[in-house]
């Protein structure tokens, strides 16, 4: 486990409607959900509230790019989301390539014997916790932290 910062993290899903919010412990044994915060103009101060309350190391903020690796119009928005979460809390926030997220957690989900309809409310929760799981064991294989750190600077678009 060389290179793995101690620490609790909070995976966040950027979505159009939802936010879903995951945790780990602080040895990155294990990612759990934490809630669905609806998308609105409380989004980022509810997030500050999740923050002050487990007392995170980082944000892992899902980067929804293309199979290609392109940007995407959710890539944009994902972007301008985790600038401002970096703005509003001091809490460092990093960018992770999601690929896939949201379809491993509908498949998860759908394994479950749930279906779409009444997964909706919790699959933002799951794909969250899917991009942190992948967070945690990308800094444990190599020792580096996945993604990239958003500038605290960074202003928006």
């Amino acid at each position: 486990m060389t290179g793995f910062r101690r620490g609790v993290r909070l995976g966040v899903d950027v979505g159009k409607a939802r936010v879903g919010v995951a945790r780990c412990d602080p040895d990155g044994m294990l990612a759990v959900p934490v809630e669905t915060v609806p998308r609105s103009d409380v989004s980022l101060t509810r997030l500050a509230e999740i923050a002050a309350e487990y007392e995170p190391l980082e944000f892992v903020v899902g980067l929804p790019v293309n199979m290609q690796g392109e940007d995407t119009p959710s890539t944009s928005d994902a972007r301008e989301f985790a600038a401002a979460l970096q703005r509003l809390t001091s809490v460092p926030v990093r960018l992770v390539d999601e690929r896939l997220s949201t379809v491993s957690a509908h498949a998860a989900l759908r394994s479950s014997g749930r279906t779409q309809r009444n997964s909706r409310s919790i699959v933002d929760q799951v794909a969250a916790v899917v991009l942190l799981q992948h967070a945690i064991d990308t800094e444990k294989s190599t020792g580096n932290p996945a993604g990239s750190v958003v500038p605290p600077t960074e202003e928006p678009f």
